[in-house]
């Protein structure tokens, strides 16, 4: 009688991307109960009860999108669902969700310890990729909770939005308060910023054990400036769409932001800081500076897919208003220029499905100002970043780290982000040579257009695992939602 297979499934004949090397090897993955058991150029399929050819395809770790908002401008409940799959379908097998008390999301207020049950307890079992939160501290109660959201639900990262005091997610606005539905004599202001770095710095010296994973991620342009700005370029009307978008939140209203929060992460010695969503020379110059005035910071640097592949004259316009707003051709040209130089950490979405009945007025469809920030995009973020990356020269190696193995250990995903033995087994096998249109029709998300509509990418995703489950093969997602909810620190350390 022969002996029962070793392994649960063994994918054969895949060229492996590890992060942190230089080369892609040509071998074969056992996989049991959901981690990669053995990895070797030859392994006989005897060995294990489902055998997969892997036709050469590139096989990259799964993608950890690192930046995503599921819930914001549709029921949390419906998003997991609908964007996950849409994940799933670029190679995600994480997603990262920011998430906050106030109007949108869940449009309630009060204490994370009612409020972040109710998140989780509507994330179960909808998910068809894992996933975690980062959350915001947006009250001053909500400062005293982090070190308890750490231990009890490990939640290990937090945000602040450096310009939602006086100026609105969409543009001007008088009604802040409100949307963040602040209690009596409480601001949300630089000082408040400030109390959050000091709240953050006493978890890690009140846990060193998880000091190393907490972190506080930024949003860096400032009120002042943009309310500023939007008044002129309205008044003035010269410039349209994007481009107005873009003059109305400059450049160096990030970049100051990016020097206030970095001064405070110095003055309160938060030492783990996220600059997210990098947009433009301004912002990264400034990001890049201040990494020399205080080495001491761990300062990680962020760039999204969008801000990569589209610049303000991009045909879709409207479709295409986020915040920060999407650059000028220069801009785009000069992120590209630090990423290959590995002056950004790590690329994302900032996926934030938006339908189009949401997105702009009916009335006035092409009018920048009435139209609401943010896009999905999840879906393109691995074949968009394959594509042009490539043209470009840079590494499968490279896209990996970027994609995979730096988000997972900042955020304390110790199980995810590269391919070896112990790891969860997650993978998107990647076709190099496959030409193809983006075509909002053929995602998942329920947001019904892309602002990517039209573009020519040169990759694409034919298999995505999750933790060794296939969950999307062609475009097409598989099964029931198997997403598991990640307590951070995750995995084995290292």
């Amino acid at each position: 009688m022969s002996a029962a297979p070793r392994y649960d499934k063994l994918i054969k004949n895949v060229r492996v991307v590890r992060p942190h090397r230089t080369a892609v090897d040509l071998l074969d993955l056992a996989i049991k109960d959901g981690r990669f058991a053995h990895i070797a150029p030859e392994i006989a399929p005897g060995e294990a009860k489902e055998v997969v050819d892997g036709k050469r395809l590139l096989a990259f770790p799964g993608v950890v999108d690192a930046h995503t908002h599921a819930g914001i401008y549709s029921p949390l409940e419906q998003d997991a669902v609908t964007e996950s799959r849409a994940a799933a379908q670029g190679g995600v097998t994480t997603m990262l969700t920011y998430f906050r008390t106030g109007q949108y999301y869940l449009n309630r207020g009060g204490p994370y310890a009612e409020f972040y049950p109710e998140v989780l307890r509507l994330s179960e079992g909808r998910y068809h990729v894992d996933y975690a939160y980062h959350l915001a501290p947006i009250h001053g109660r909500h400062i005293d909770e982090i070190e308890s959201l750490a231990k009890l639900h490990g939640v290990t990262s937090f945000k602040i939005f450096m310009f939602y005091g006086s100026h609105g997610l969409h543009g001007r606005s008088t009604q802040q308060r409100d949307f963040l539905m602040l209690e009596d004599g409480e601001r949300y202001d630089f000082a408040h910023f400030e109390f959050i770095m000091r709240g953050l710095t006493r978890a890690m010296e009140n846990n060193p054990a998880l000091a190393e994973y907490l972190s506080l991620s930024l949003h860096c342009e400032l009120a002042e400036i943009m309310t500023a700005y939007t008044e002129r370029v309205e008044r003035e009307g010269k410039l349209k769409g994007l481009a107005a978008y873009s003059a109305a939140r400059p450049p160096h209203s990030e970049g100051l932001a990016v020097w206030v929060a970095s001064y405070l992460a110095n003055e309160t010695n938060c030492v783990n800081i996220n600059l997210l969503h990098l947009s433009s020379r301004k912002a990264l110059e400034a990001a890049l500076t201040m990494q020399r005035v205080f080495p001491h910071i761990n300062f990680r640097r962020e760039v999204t897919i969008g801000h990569l592949l589209l610049d303000i004259d991009t045909p879709t316009q409207v479709q295409a208003k986020v915040n920060p707003p999407i650059r000028p051709r220069e801009d785009v040209e000069y992120l590209w220029e630090q990423v290959l130089a590995r002056n950004v950490d790590w690329v994302v979405s900032d996926h934030a499905c938006c339908s189009s009945e949401l997105k702009w007025d009916a009335a006035h469809p092409d009018d920048i100002w009435m139209a609401k920030a943010g896009f999905g995009g999840t879906e393109y973020l691995l074949p968009g970043l394959v594509s042009e990356g490539s043209k470009r020269g840079m590494s499968y190696n490279h896209m990996a780290e970027l994609t995979s193995a730096n988000p997972a250990r900042r955020y304390g995903l110790l199980g995810k982000g590269d391919i070896a033995v112990g790891y969860d087994a997650d993978l998107a096998l990647v076709d190099p040579d496959a030409n193809f249109t983006v075509r909002a029709a053929e995602s998942e998300s329920g947001q019904g257009y892309t602002p990517f509509e039209g573009q020519e990418l040169h990759a694409r995703v034919r298999q995505t695992y999750v933790r060794g489950t296939l969950v999307c093969e062609d475009g097409n997602v598989v099964g029931k939602p198997t997403g598991q909810y990640l307590r951070r620190p995750y995995g084995l350390k290292r």
